[in-house]
């Protein structure tokens, strides 16, 4: 209730996002215990430890009004990234010289149909022309949540994405797992290893760009802010919480592991001829 009243008078980016996941016993009656599962989301380290406060402290408000006891236990937790530019420079001119994958006319005829089939707003195929590299936005408005955020404040770091899926899918969708069976995929991540190994000779064959990266690294990225963790000693991952369904569906899944030794390629494992060029069945969509 406490979040909800704040979420009526905060500006959206102040806001927090959180997911009940246990409510009681039974419905329409008092549980004797209740839990529930918070996502503390912000911009900045600042924002995040005060989200957080503020969620504790409603909780102890909370548990002291109702006369019982609250406990708390956090699931994870991932800083704001904050990645190297003299890095990400020298991988963007590794880039340039690697290029785009040559996709074959029937790649692209797949890429296009998958797009059709989901109904996306472009239906251009793979990408053919690389992306400039763009400045960070003077003020970015979000981000994903990823751990890799934490060894960005720990050590000079980057990522790079290479084009190993096809563009313009809704994400965190089945449809964005097609590919990955693919020769798009292969073509892509291939593309994208030569790129990872060619910057990794480059930093340790260049020390100009080592000391520029060090140099950010000091200078610009930790120079007003260091690192915050949020974990203690005592955290502990929380393993057991994808066990059950872990061993309802992995005898499943391991009938659908690739085995080298019997098939070239996992296409050829579940017996697709590639590419599959058919039209998707008419559908009528709803909504929840």
């Amino acid at each position: 209730m406490g979040w909800n009243m704040r979420r009526e008078h905060l500006r959206p980016e102040q806001r927090s996002h959180y997911v009940i996941t246990d409510g009681g016993d039974q419905p329409n009656v008092v549980p004797s215990a209740a839990r529930v599962w918070y996502y503390f989301r912000e911009q900045d380290f600042k924002g995040i430890a005060r989200n957080f406060e503020i969620g504790n402290t409603m909780a102890g408000a909370a548990a002291a009004m109702t006369d019982t006891k609250v406990s708390r236990r956090i699931l994870g937790t991932a800083a704001p990234r904050h990645f190297n530019r003299p890095m990400a420079e020298a991988a963007y001119e590794n880039i340039r010289l690697v290029g785009l994958p040559n996709w074959t006319k029937d790649e692209q005829a797949f890429a296009r149909l998958v797009q059709k089939n989901v109904g996306a707003e472009k239906q251009e195929g793979l990408a053919t022309k690389l992306d400039k590299l763009e400045p960070p936005l003077p003020e970015p408005k979000s981000g994903g949540s990823d751990d890799i955020g934490d060894v960005s404040w720990v050590v000079p770091t980057i990522t790079i994405v290479y084009p190993s899926n096809i563009p313009e899918l809704p994400g965190h969708n089945w449809s964005n797992a097609i590919a990955m069976a693919t020769p798009i995929a292969h073509k892509g991540v291939v593309a994208g290893a030569k790129v990872v190994a060619m910057t990794t000779l480059d930093l340790l064959t260049r020390p100009k760009l080592r000391r520029a990266a060090k140099d950010y690294f000091a200078e610009v990225q930790t120079k007003n802010q260091k690192y915050q963790p949020v974990l203690s000693a005592s955290d502990k991952p929380p393993i057991e919480i994808n066990r059950e369904i872990m061993a309802r569906f992995k005898p499943e899944l391991s009938k659908y592991f690739y085995d080298p030794s019997r098939y070239p390629t996992y296409l050829d494992q579940l017996g697709i001829t590639f590419p599959t060029l058919g039209e998707a069945p008419a559908t009528t969509a709803g909504t929840d």
